[in-house]
């Protein structure tokens, strides 16, 4: 080959080898251009975070020297990427076409660290998104409006007070959900149980609220809740701070599925704890009108629910394992009337077994309940109400517990300054009988939540107020029955009727009317109570406080006299003879 033919394709290889890196850079170049414009769209949003986090750092936002660190060196990193980018627009004005490949990733791995931290500026913006309150109370049930009452009794400036619930609703009445509410004719709906009604109080409506300062913060799941830092953290990243905090998270269903039983999670098996609960159960009872209920469960909701069903004109059958109804609290006695009267009503009653399976039909819904002892019910609904578990789960660590609950002394005061808890989750001293209770029941939960309530405003006007001192009360109303217990339902039980008519025992009475005083140590600790007058009613709550030493052969034979006289406020002496 002569010189001229090698420098000829020589010059022809240097001028492809330029024109590749020309192409190669121009690509490079268009597509880095492109990706530049949108990083540096993300940078700019990036900065204006930043210059809002940087204003807000030191304005006593942030509660905790962690939260701060971690913001700081967020706000490092951004001030890092910013010089970053900085150095790659120097880098593309040099035009050096051997690095424009590598510049490009860069940019591209620039804009995922910028995504990055944008995202993560968003979740530091939230920290300073915090409302301060001096007091919240964590909860949205009964025990939070009557505790809001009583706030409102004792003096509370607007904007003091919150109330944090998950529920869509302001407080209402729980109990009129496996009553009234259920009912096919004039059931009861809101605002029309909004407490404190069910105490014969005033109706607290949202307006009720409004007027009074208090804010609602309703639909709305604390899923972090800090009591070192007072701080409680929602769902979507809100943050509240408080002085005062008032636990009144209350009680969850307990479910089946949490056992593991076979199809417990079937369409048409209900739970009833809230209002949504019963708004599900009354549509499903409307399309499934005069089917088969099974109800799961002997105890309040079983007995109540069960109740409802027949008046819905539904076949209705009743499951529990115990070998009588209301087991921890009634009698053998007590629970064979009861049982009787709902067989009369055409409730068929299976004790002694539990649910082990659920099939469902193609749809997804229940169509059978398999029980341990072999039987197969037929169902179009399902109602489970096997009893409930204190919602404590996000203080585990924080505060002391006892039996199951958050231990409070008689004012409801926790382990922890300035935290209080009340209704299901308080396990508190009953003065009565010297001992750890944790008590749930509507009535407790009005009660301990004023009382919480005393104690607060106590404290803080130097002053001290009576200890809780509790008299256990239960109640319940189903079909035309009504019963009423205070007391303690230890010692010997001793039956009683109506002296007037021996026959109101029986489950085919039209006006049933009997009761139950528990002896203990030669002295009446408890006493219960179907079908009595005002009266009587308030008779067997005096005898249960005073507990006055009494003769069996006497109560058999006069107890319904003797609640008489005890209620009619005449003077007695402290013994029944």
């Amino acid at each position: 080959m002569d010189l001229r033919n090698f420098l000829s394709e020589l010059v022809a290889k240097i001028i492809d080898i330029i024109s590749t890196l020309i192409a190669r850079y121009s690509k490079y170049d268009k597509k880095t251009e492109e990706n530049m414009k949108i990083l540096k769209g993300i940078l700019g949003e990036l900065n204006n975070r930043k210059e809002e986090i940087d204003q807000k750092i030191y304005a006593e936002h942030l509660s905790g020297t962690q939260e701060k660190e971690e913001v700081r060196n967020w706000l490092n990193n951004v001030q890092s990427i910013n010089s970053d980018i900085r150095s790659i627009e120097e880098e593309l004005g040099r035009k050096k076409y051997l690095s424009c490949e590598a510049v490009g990733k860069l940019v591209d791995e620039k804009i995922i660290q910028a995504q990055e931290l944008l995202e993560k500026g968003s979740s530091h913006t939230r920290i300073f998104d915090k409302k301060h309150f001096k007091y919240v109370i964590l909860g949205g049930g009964v025990a939070a409006g009557y505790a809001a009452r009583e706030f409102n009794r004792q003096g509370l400036l607007p904007g003091e007070l919150a109330i944090i619930s998950k529920e869509a609703v302001a407080p209402y009445e729980r109990p009129a959900l496996s009553k009234a509410y259920l009912f096919p004719n004039e059931p009861a709906r809101l605002p029309g149980f909004h407490v404190c009604v069910g105490s014969g109080g005033e109706r607290l409506l949202p307006e009720w609220y409004k007027e009074k300062g208090i804010e609602l913060i309703l639909g709305t799941e604390i899923v972090k809740a800090d009591l070192a830092s007072k701080t409680l953290t929602s769902a979507s990243g809100k943050i509240y701070t408080y002085q005062f905090l008032i636990i009144a998270t209350g009680s969850t269903a307990v479910k089946l599925t949490d056992f593991g039983v076979q199809g417990a999670d079937a369409k048409n098996i209900f739970y009833l704890r809230e209002i949504s609960d019963a708004d599900k159960l009354v549509e499903t009872i409307k399309t499934k009108q005069k089917g088969k209920a099974v109800v799961i469960g002997g105890g309040y909701i079983g007995l109540e629910v069960g109740a409802a069903m027949r008046i819905n004109e539904f076949d209705v059958s009743m499951v529990y394992p115990e070998p009588w109804c209301m087991a921890r609290l009634f009698t053998p006695a007590i629970a064979s009337f009861y049982e009787g009267y709902y067989a009369n009503k055409g409730v068929k009653i299976i004790k002694g077994t539990v649910a082990v399976g659920f099939e469902a039909d193609s749809n997804g819904q229940v169509k059978t309940v398999k029980l341990k002892n072999g039987e197969v019910l037929q169902a179009d609904i399902v109602v489970v109400g096997v009893g409930g578990s204190p919602v404590t789960a996000l203080f585990k660590g924080q505060v002391e517990e006892e039996k199951g609950g958050i231990k409070t002394d008689g004012f409801f005061r926790t382990s922890v300054q300035e935290v209080y808890a009340v209704g299901d989750v308080a396990t508190f001293p009953m003065k009565l009988y010297s001992d750890m209770r944790r008590v749930e029941h509507v009535d407790h939960a009005r009660k301990s939540a004023q009382q919480a309530v005393k104690a607060i405003k106590a404290s803080e006007g130097g002053k001290s107020i009576q200890e809780y001192d509790y008299l256990p009360f239960f109640y319940s109303r189903f079909f035309d029955l009504s019963w009423v217990f205070y007391g303690d339902n230890v010692g010997e039980p001793v039956l009683f009727q109506d002296i007037q008519d021996n026959s109101t025992t029986r489950p085919s009475s039209t006006k049933p009317k009997f009761g139950t005083y528990w002896i203990h140590n030669g002295k009446v600790v408890g006493a219960f109570l179907e079908g009595g007058t005002a009266e009587e009613n308030k008779g067997i709550a005096k005898i249960a406080r005073l507990q006055p030493e009494a003769k069996k052969d006497q109560l058999e034979k006069i107890g319904m006299l003797i609640a008489g006289l005890y209620g009619s406020d005449r003077p007695l002496s402290c013994s029944i003879i």
